[in-house]
């Protein structure tokens, strides 16, 4: 399934993508095939993404449901009837939102994690080749950060030298601790591509990696949750960035140096993961500062896409002056 946040009027919306065209809006819909099913949520009209989640399997399972209910009205042509209350809306007269649109807590991410960024990290400054990381390389992004896969990336004042990083992220729908690279993949509920904007400069000012990280709209996500069911291997899947339509990023996740299973295991040593928490597995090479067509500038546009995922699409505007 590839579930997804869309805004209708000033709120997010749960729902999931049918016949690759239609939403099927998911609050609704379970009010009207399912009523209040759900012991433990009062108001299904309000559910959001993270606690469709934590509904778990069954919360799944209710959602392949009245995806069948909602297919069946098409095929029998009664589908107007979906239209007229809004339980089924089109794709293409909605904003995509993030599908988590503002995490409950700060994004997890990898830095260093494909060799080839690796190395040329250490060209682009004239250091000598640097060792592979013997553990995983981990920092956080803010919830502030987050942004939709079509919304404008705001290059902020405080920067000249703005970057891109394409990345597979997973996210969490069982939580846990002390969690076995064998038992990892059970506590994943699914992909999104993931772009880990980057100031450079504020990076290297600050000596550490949140600040030049942080900033708000430097974390474009989705397009949609891509439950785990459909991603067979994760772990053999292209990834790519490109910058006003020139391939800047080329590669598999099977070149990581940590996969999935290894970065959930040790992320969780001594650490409990919740449900709907994000982790972004790192970026390959190609990143703007050590690519020769450069850093990003505004006006650039932006598309970063994962095999089975899908693709991202954002804009380089300049941030507005201070009123």
């Amino acid at each position: 399934m590839k579930l997804l946040t869309y805004i209708s009027g000033n709120e997010h919306r749960v729902g999931a993508l049918i016949g690759g065209d239609f939403i099927l809006d998911l609050n609704r819909a379970f009010n009207r095939h399912l009523g209040n099913a759900f012991e433990g949520v009062e108001d299904l009209f309000k559910l959001d993404m993270i606690s469709l989640l934590e509904l778990g399997d069954r919360g799944l399972q209710e959602v392949e449901r009245a995806m069948g209910e909602a297919l069946r009205f098409f095929a029998e042509g009664d589908e107007g009837e979906l239209f007229r209350d809004g339980t089924v809306v089109r794709l293409c007269q909605v904003k995509l939102a993030a599908p988590i649109p503002r995490p409950r807590k700060n994004i997890v991410c990898l830095g260093l994690n494909y060799p080839e960024h690796v190395a040329e990290g250490s060209r682009a400054r004239g250091e000598p080749p640097r060792p592979l990381p013997e553990v995983p390389v981990f920092f956080t992004k803010p919830p502030t950060s987050v942004i939709g896969p079509y919304d404008n990336i705001i290059y902020p004042r405080v920067t000249e030298r703005l970057d891109y990083e394409v990345e597979l992220a997973f996210v969490i729908g069982r939580g846990g601790k002390y969690i076995s690279r064998g038992e990892a993949y059970r506590h994943i509920v699914g992909y999104m591509v993931f772009n880990d904007v980057t100031a450079r400069d504020l990076q290297r000012r600050h000596q550490q990696w949140f600040k030049g990280k942080g900033c708000d709209t430097f974390a474009p996500m989705g397009p949609y949750l891509v439950t785990a069911d459909e991603v067979e291997d994760p772990m053999s899947l292209d990834l790519w960035l490109k910058v006003n339509g020139e391939i800047r990023q080329y590669s598999n996740t099977r070149n990581m140096i940590f996969g999935v299973d290894e970065i959930l295991s040790i992320l969780s040593d001594g650490m409990t993961v919740e449900v709907g928490d994000i982790v972004a597995t790192g970026t390959p090479s190609g990143v703007g500062s050590a690519h020769p067509s450069g850093l990003l500038k505004v006006g650039d546009i932006v598309e970063a896409g994962v095999e089975k995922i899908g693709e991202l699409r954002n804009r380089v505007v300049a941030e507005e002056p201070r009123s």
